[in-house]
């Protein structure tokens, strides 16, 4: 199950994505920016990477003159797949 959070960077905030990590941890993704992700042992953990990964990656993105993105909610959806469909 993931778990929601916005993490407020500077004057700008993003929601993340927190869902747990096998063996153990927390994994963490930002919708609104692209290939970023993160971890940490313990949920605190996860956000305070979360936002040192947030910060970095708008530093980058300033430093190369890209615009910064707008927030993207996400919300989890499920979704059956019928195992007879992708049976070899």
């Amino acid at each position: 199950m993931k778990e929601h959070a916005p993490v407020q960077v500077g004057d700008y905030s993003f929601t993340i994505l927190i869902e747990p990590n096998d063996p153990g941890g927390y994994l963490v993704t930002c919708p609104a920016l692209p290939g970023l992700v993160t971890q940490g042992d313990t949920l605190d953990e996860a956000f305070a990477m979360a936002k040192d990964a947030i910060e970095g990656y708008l530093i980058s993105m300033i430093k190369h003159g890209d615009p910064i993105p707008e927030d993207k909610l996400a919300f989890p959806v499920g979704v059956r797949i019928d195992n007879e469909q992708i049976a070899a």
